[in-house]
């Protein structure tokens, strides 16, 4: 069945009259466009004293590090320490049975005094000879032997009195010090074991905690970058005692006491594009302990006026380069392209493209364009946000 002519000619006006309302920008309920001056969040852009600063990850390493080891054979009597205590230079660690080095040394002197009893004989026989020898009392022959006598009696002497040495330093060996001090680790023999002069493995080791080495790796093309930006004057090295370096923990906390900068490595590692920088920390309370990973952060330098921008308010175009909006004195949004060099924090160091005095739009970039005609409020930085503690249930 046809519907009939009157009906869809009733259809076709009803159409019509809804085309007409939506092209006058009218919809049945529709809201209104929307309408006034965007408002955004500005800061007027001002130089500033600001030190550059460079987070690095590193390891910590003991100042001075003493393996202990026998220098003579024998059997370990006593161990007088406590594993993992704190031990002073010169302090007996082990000792070890003395008795075969005592009775070489009670030999030894022994054989010290025999050979200066033989000497003294010797020495008197030699100046009697040589009197009678000038009036002629005895041949030339025997006054040659007793002299010669007189000193081989004085190299017996000699010799003697270093085997008294030698075993001296012998018995004193029997006793194993402490070359260092500092904290000594688990012991690797008890009583009774045999130890051997000079063997490979360590009785115990000791290091030094306080104070202890940090030390970090930076790539030699940072390294480059900043000796680039000093030399174009962009950097200011610091003061003499400026090269300080604070901590931050594993659990991602600061150490409280600051360290100081070493030394750089002359070397670049071959297999990272890497140099070793050596940092020095006070560690009185033993809170740092040898191969901790922690990351250093290093003052490299000071940037006399640099233009800071938050991080917020640098956005990019198409091409990923970096731009931002600023107010000129028409209250109208200007883009201006710019350079950053690199970050302070959570803002950017800008390099180029602005300049002091700048009206930068921070807050309110959803509407930003360029010519747009905006109302300015100042803009502030928001609290950092506060830990919140969970109340069990």
């Amino acid at each position: 069945m046809r519907p009939s002519l009157t009906f869809v000619s009733t259809i076709s006006v009803a159409l019509a009259s809804a085309c007409i309302l939506v092209a006058c920008g009218k919809p049945p309920g529709g809201a209104p466009p929307a309408a006034g001056t965007p408002e955004v969040g500005v800061i007027t852009l001002q130089p500033q004293r600001l030190a550059i600063t460079t987070e690095l990850p590193g390891r910590t390493s003991a100042s001075l590090v003493a393996d202990v080891r026998p220098q003579v054979a024998g059997i370990v009597k006593a161990r007088k320490f406590r594993e993992g205590g704190d031990v002073k230079a010169g302090e007996t660690l082990y000792q070890i049975d003395p008795a075969t080095y005592q009775a070489q040394y009670d030999a030894n002197v022994a054989a010290l005094a025999k050979a200066r009893a033989s000497l003294t004989t010797t020495r008197l026989k030699a100046q009697r000879y040589k009197e009678l020898v000038a009036i002629k009392a005895v041949s030339q022959q025997d006054y040659d032997d007793a002299a010669a006598a007189l000193e081989q009696g004085e190299a017996d002497v000699a010799s003697a009195k270093a085997n008294v040495e030698t075993s001296r330093i012998n018995l004193a060996y029997a006793r194993i010090e402490a070359p260092i001090s500092g904290r000594i680790g688990k012991s690797s023999v008890t009583a009774g074991a045999l130890v051997t002069a000079n063997q490979s493995t360590a009785l115990a080791t000791i290091q030094q905690l306080d104070p202890i080495y940090v030390d970090v790796t930076q790539s030699s093309a940072a390294l480059l970058q900043l000796r680039q930006a000093m030399a174009r004057g962009d950097l200011q090295t610091g003061t003499a005692g400026a090269a300080r370096v604070r901590l931050l923990l594993e659990d991602g906390s600061s150490y409280p006491l600051e360290g100081k900068l070493e030394f750089s490595d002359v070397t670049v590692d071959t297999s990272t594009g890497a140099i070793t920088l050596r940092a020095l920390f006070p560690n009185p309370q033993g809170v740092l302990l040898p191969g901790m990973y922690v990351r250093a952060v290093l003052q490299q330098g000071v940037k006399s006026d640099a233009l800071t921008v938050p991080q917020q308010a640098v956005v990019r175009d198409g091409g990923g380069r970096p731009m931002v909006y600023v107010v000129d004195a028409q209250h109208k949004l200007q883009r201006r392209m710019i350079q950053t060099d690199r970050e302070a924090g959570d803002q950017w160091i800008v390099r180029s493209g602005l300049q002091a005095g700048d009206v930068l739009v921070v807050d309110g970039l959803q509407r930003a364009a360029p010519g747009v005609e905006v109302k300015t409020t100042p803009w502030t930085a928001p609290p950092p946000p506060t830990a919140t503690t969970a109340s069990a249930r």
